[in-house]
């Protein structure tokens, strides 16, 4: 299509809007659409031109978009204009993120604006809150089976309280993310309720048949995310008489984006939080989005396609505001939720790292590196205007999805290493001194994941019930090393709620009928805020993890090679037990960190001669900027204690 046409289509759309949106001042939004419809059409297109609905729908696209624009408050509107101008704003190192249950971490949301400064004092400047909106009780899976994408869990506050949060995280300049779930919806929102009694516009925004023949075609190739709970794809509903598609639970009926009103309604729900104050949008299940009989209905083309009108459409009303994508694949699939383009981000600006998590994790169970190196390695390059989201734990399972290669290219068998770590981490393994549970086992492929806080992954646990001081004493240090990674790798480190504190596993969530089958509850515990305050006692579990991570976050903001312009150069240093990698500050590439992790329980050395070729300097003295101290350094080799990290720089 020739540009000509779009510009020719748009001006006719602008003579249609409604004359309470022509009536606006849309300065700006007109700038931004006209930059952008091109794109924005041709996308629309593609999904949906095939349609006798096309023009209409694209009409209501755009009014969706300013009306959007329209209820945008001058303060996010300033906001938006300061980011364009400083369009890199989110690579710098200054960002450091937590995850969090706003009822774990505090009461309410009115609670979680009065415990703000504790985010200011850890050094937090980037705050994930879950899941917020109404789920029916006993059936919300966590916070993503919504009935409501506009109401706020009653038990959590309303959208007053979300203001205030939202307003004292602005005064603070802590960025707000938050997630909507794009992927299904709960069996009791309106729409569902709307399809049950018949209306057939709201059967179509989901997957309903009449009888078996198509689920049956979709079910030889689509896999089962929760083969035990929820097993199957398709639900019979009787008030329907009809199957309907739900790919995750019996009560979350999948969105179907093939039709473009369904795409609309989802955008309008995304400009409607972009306008309550959200910094960054954490779009859940993206993987998912578009579904085709013959294929395991993850990471189809269409998908990304979405994806990138949605980015779209929002530079045009909200263009302050990010997306991270929560898609759990592959790192080859990962990487094209950035988008296509060779420097800008497309499709989302955030994703997240699960492979560098489930590498550490391994390293951690084989006191070695080799895995890690190996997957970091073939980790692939983002793009320039794209970071990373880097985190050892968050509220969901563990799962080792390593590429195959890669574990037989570190001299592993791939079933029987994965076997091993789900017996390591489950404490069932000879001297493991880790405290999860498995999760989701499947019998017929033997895959099974891992839950569990860090603290007791890590050991905590088991060394707090034997009292064995020098047990806790290792298991703080492989927290502090875990950690240590995040936050240098390159990216945006995110912790997660009570890490920061050593909180260990919350087996309550047994005596609780609503969390009981699903024991990813072991890791959502609830802060006890009055042990928390054992962070200021000095000789505590909780001040030496605190203060450490604290002073970790602190030196990483002064440390400008810790930004995320692909600026990290990965080296082999012929010791299986360390990783070793240089971040350098890309304007001034002589400004250099060497970083460097043991993560074996004995003490071992990196020979300077095997990385004297990156420029490293083999007479050098160098200085831990953590420690502040010269490590231990002879015949050109510098020593690591056990479970120990350097950020190093040269005197």
């Amino acid at each position: 299509m020739y540009e000509q046409v779009s510009h020719s289509l748009l001006n006719a759309i602008l003579d249609d809007l409604k004359p309470e949106i022509r009536r606006q001042d849309l300065r700006h939004f007109y700038t931004r659409l006209g930059a952008n419809f091109y794109a924005i059409y041709s996308l629309f297109d593609t999904l949906y031109g095939h349609r006798d609905d096309f023009k209409t729908q694209m009409l209501r696209l755009v009014e969706t978009m300013a009306k959007g624009y329209i209820d945008r408050s001058p303060e996010l509107e300033r906001v938006d204009i300061e980011r364009e101008s400083d369009h890199n704003w989110f690579l710098s190192q200054k960002w450091v993120g937590l995850g969090l249950y706003t009822n774990g971490f505090a009461e309410n949301l009115n609670d979680l604006a009065d415990k703000t400064p504790y985010f200011q004092e850890l050094g937090i400047n980037m705050v994930h809150i879950m899941p917020i909106l109404m789920c029916p009780p006993g059936k919300s899976d966590g916070g993503y089976a919504v009935s409501d994408f506009r109401r706020i869990d009653d038990r959590l506050g309303n959208m007053e309280d979300f203001r205030r949060v939202a307003e004292e995280f602005r005064k603070r300049d802590i960025l707000l993310v938050l997630d909507i779930v794009l992927n299904h919806t709960s069996d009791e929102h309106a729409w569902a309720k709307k399809a049950v009694a018949g209306e057939r516009r709201y059967q179509d925004y989901y997957f309903v048949f009449d009888n078996r023949e198509i689920p049956d075609m979709f079910e030889q190739t689509l896999p089962e995310i929760f083969p035990e709970s929820a097993p199957g794809n398709f639900t019979w509903n009787a008030g329907m008489q009809k199957w309907v598609m739900t790919v995750f639970h019996d009560y979350q009926w999948d969105l179907n984006y093939s039709n473009p009103a369904v795409f609309i309604e989802m955008l309008d729900i995304i400009l409607f939080w972009a306008n309550q104050g959200v910094d960054i949008l954490r779009l859940d299940a993206v993987a998912f989005l578009w579904k085709k009989i013959g294929t395991t209905c993850q990471n189809e083309r269409n998908a990304h396609l979405i994806l990138q009108l949605m980015k779209d459409c929002c530079q045009v009303t909200a263009p302050g505001v990010l997306f991270i994508a929560e898609a759990i694949v592959a790192p080859v699939e990962v990487i094209k939720y950035f988008g296509e383009d060779a420097i800008i981000a497309k499709e989302c600006e955030i994703a997240y790292n699960a492979t560098l998590m489930a590498l550490l994790w391994d390293a951690v169970a084989t006191k070695n590196a080799k895995l890690l190196y190996q997957g970091v390695k073939n980790l692939p390059a983002k793009l320039e205007r794209a970071t990373w989201l880097n985190y050892v734990r968050c509220h969901d399972d563990i799962g080792f999805g390593f590429d195959d290669n890669d574990i037989r290219a570190a001299g592993y068998e791939p079933y029987a290493h994965r076997r091993f770590l789900i017996d390591y981490f489950s404490g069932q393994f000879d001297h493991s001194p880790a405290r999860g549970l498995v999760f989701m086992r499947n019998d017929e492929t033997g895959d099974a994941r891992i839950c569990g806080s860090l603290a007791s992954l890590a050991g905590l646990e088991s060394a707090l019930e034997s009292g064995d001081q020098a047990m806790a004493a290792s298991a703080i240090d492989r927290i502090v090393l875990l950690h240590s990674l995040i936050l240098s790798f390159g990216g945006i480190p995110l912790l997660y709620s009570g890490d920061a504190l050593g909180v260990v596993n919350d087996y309550s969530y047994r005596d609780d009928p609503s969390k009981s089958s699903d024991n990813r509850w072991i890791h959502r515990p609830k802060i006890n805020w009055q042990r928390a305050e054992l962070r200021k006692k000095q000789g505590t579990v909780e001040y030496a993890i605190f203060n450490a991570i604290k002073k970790m976050i602190a030196i990483r903001k002064e440390t400008s090679a810790f930004a995320d312009f692909n600026n990290r150069e990965l080296l082999d240093v012929n010791n299986r037990h360390l990783l070793c990698f240089i971040r350098f500050n890309h304007q001034r590439p002589s400004e250099r960190v060497l970083v460097v992790a043991n993560f074996d329980a004995h003490p071992q050395y990196l020979d300077l001669e095997t990385i004297s070729g990156k420029g490293v300097n083999l007479y050098a003295r160098f200085i831990d900027l953590y420690s502040g101290r010269s490590p231990a350094q002879y015949d050109r080799r510098i020593v690591l204690p056990p479970y120990q990290f350097y950020w190093l720089t040269e005197i």
